[in-house]
């Protein structure tokens, strides 16, 4: 048995401690909502997390035969066969890991380690794209589960997942050096990283299969990943006393960056012949990705979240499928609808997917964070019908934040960013499990099961909803345009990454103390309990049910507090019931609560 810590840091000396979502109020004697959305993310948190998880090797539930630290995208193995490891999906599922872990989380920290070594592993791996020699090999997309090459035809190169793998080595870096832990980042991440950003300066101007793995030639959400990874990366060489001489090419990638707006969206890729439209999913994905909550204003070099550009063209993905899914019949502009890949997909159909439609929820989230912190928004000619879906009458300018247009924008707005995540709630079984896609025609859940990054972008859009924004990676002091523009390229040096010794086996968790925690005002004779659907909380029989302690409880805060030792992975429903002085037992209204014990770890 080990003590673990989730959604908040309550770290005891060596031991952490999980914590089920905590309650403000009983409502003992009401009726609450138990469909609203807040309800919805509180119940679904911990599912999104345990998700990702169970794709984890070598202890995931999902993960049976998966080397230790690599994701598989999804435990699907038939129509669609989704049981490897992707580079770039296992990156920005272990950036929003990172992210969670530095926000207080800090029982990921070993599976953490477990993917840089992984990665360490991949890197010097010969494959179909080349090898390490000339850095070719880091463009593989993908590769076996057991860490061995991927030798079957694909989509390759993709050139995406080294930038997004070295911004999420770079996170866990910079959090290192603050906490005193160089030597790990200059012996074991450094390499690693170096390798990847001189791939990304060698290769940034050559072709590349895009991240939907179809279409051959120039990819906005790769260009854009790739600028953030130099900057970043320049900014912790330097920290380090280290030189990347591949990072100077982040200037000419941001020029070329640019020409992805075509003056009414972002075009999804360019130098392509595919006849698509290039309106595409990709494009609010690289702007999400490359969301700095330093940003100074709302830059459209970079694509901010808020930019008139981003805002523009966020109406127009939007729009493109608001009538070609049925789910979306009868749905305003102004209100969200379910996102898919692009408007002529036909893969398993063509549907909206789950990620898609949080992706466009995030990115008005990260534009509020923007607006706020700004304290004005501007509404352009360009930006003009994406304020007007909101307020039909309001003209160009720029609103105060003390100014009744700014208060009547930002809040209808806010509605709207959670319409888009109202629909996933809609299409989400009642397990919580998230798929690839949901049907278009009547939202059933299709495609690959229990996607990775279906989970991961579940909590990245929450925790944008809810303001906790990752660090800056230096958009600031990176949004200059060079006055000459050069497809110029950065010749790499790649070297073995020392990291190369395994971490120790994994010892699957089996046992977790889970914290309950309630505020809750009563009197002298008042009792509050914890009955559950499962034996260690009574089977909903109140005379076995946990008695909570008040020995923290304040006038001002009264906390009822309580540990239950929970097997992990357990999928439980429970309730906090009042035990009166004479006897009887009253149960909270509304639904049962529901929590996953989280599993996976390693002990």
């Amino acid at each position: 048995m080990v003590l673990l810590s989730f959604l908040t840091h309550l770290a005891v000396g060596a031991n952490l401690l999980a914590q089920a979502p905590l309650v403000n109020s009983l409502a003992l004697y009401q009726n609450r909502a138990t469909t609203s959305l807040e309800d919805f993310i509180a119940s679904e948190s911990p599912i999104a997390l345990q998700g990702i998880l169970n794709n984890i090797g070598s202890a995931g539930s999902n993960a049976v035969g998966v080397a230790l630290g690599l994701v598989v995208a999804s435990p699907s193995k038939e129509n669609p066969d989704y049981f490897d490891t992707w580079t770039r999906d296992s990156a920005l599922t272990f950036k929003a890991l990172v992210d969670a872990f530095i926000a207080g989380n800090t029982n990921l920290r070993n599976l953490i380690e477990s993917y840089i070594y992984a990665q360490a592993q991949l890197q010097i791996l010969p494959n179909l794209s080349g090898n390490l020699s000339n850095g070719l090999g880091l463009g593989e997309p993908k590769f076996e589960v057991d860490g061995t090459a991927f030798t079957a035809p694909w989509g390759r190169p993709q050139r995406d997942g080294p930038a997004l793998r070295a911004t999420a080595l770079i996170a866990y870096s910079r959090w290192l050096i603050s906490n005193g832990d160089i030597s790990f980042v200059t012996s074991v991440t450094w390499p690693i990283i170096s390798n990847d950003l001189s791939f990304v300066g060698q290769y940034w101007n050559w072709t590349t299969y895009d991240l939907w793995e179809e279409t051959l030639g120039s990819s906005f959400f790769t260009t854009a990943v790739q600028h953030r990874a130099l900057v970043e990366g320049s900014a912790l060489a330097e920290q380090i006393g280290r030189s990347c001489a591949s990072c100077g090419q982040a200037p000419q990638i941001l020029c070329f960056l640019g020409s992805y707006w075509d003056g009414n969206h972002v075009a999804g890729n360019q130098n392509e012949d595919n006849q698509r439209s290039r309106k595409d999913l990709n494009t609010i994905l690289g702007i999400i990705h490359t969301f700095d909550p330093s940003a100074e204003n709302c830059d459209t070099t970079t694509f901010q979240p808020c930019s008139d550009i981003a805002l523009a063209n966020h109406k127009v993905v939007s729009d493109s499928f608001r009538t070609i899914f049925s789910v979306n019949a009868g749905i305003p502009e102004g209100s969200g609808v379910g996102i898919g890949r692009y408007p002529e997909d036909t893969y398993q159909g063509g549907n909206p997917w789950y990620l898609g439609t949080m992706a466009a929820a995030e990115q008005l989230y990260d534009a509020l964070y923007q607006w706020n912190k700004i304290g004005s928004l501007e509404v352009s000619s360009t930006s003009l019908a994406f304020f007007q879906d909101f307020s039909p009458s309001v003209v160009t300018g720029v609103y105060t934040s003390s100014s009744p247009t700014y208060t009547t924008l930002v809040s209808a707005i806010k509605t709207y960013a959670d319409s888009y995540m109202s629909l996933v709630q809609k299409y989400t079984p009642s397990d919580g499990s998230l798929a690839e896609q949901f049907n278009r025609h009547d939202g059933t859940p299709l495609s690959a099961s229990n996607l990775t990054w279906s989970y991961a972008s579940f909590l990245t859009a929450v925790a944008a909803r809810d303001g906790v924004v990752p660090a800056s990676w230096g958009e600031p002091s990176s949004n200059v345009v060079p006055s000459v523009c050069a497809g110029s390229t950065a010749t790499g040096t790649y070297l073995t990454p020392t990291a190369t010794a395994p971490l120790p086996p994994c010892t699957a968790v089996t046992s977790v103390v889970v914290a309950f925690n309630v505020a809750e005002t009563t009197s002298y004779g008042q009792n509050i309990f914890l009955a559950g659907n499962i034996t260690q909380l009574g089977s909903w029989n109140t005379v076995d049910a946990v008695a909570l302690s008040a020995v923290d409880y304040q006038a001002e805060y009264p906390r009822w507090y309580g540990t239950v030792d929970l097997p992990a992975g357990t999928a439980l429903q429970y309730k906090y019931v009042e035990k009166r002085v004479d006897g009887s037992s009253i149960f909270e209204g509304g639904a049962n609560r529901e929590f996953v014990v989280e599993g996976g770890l390693c002990g």
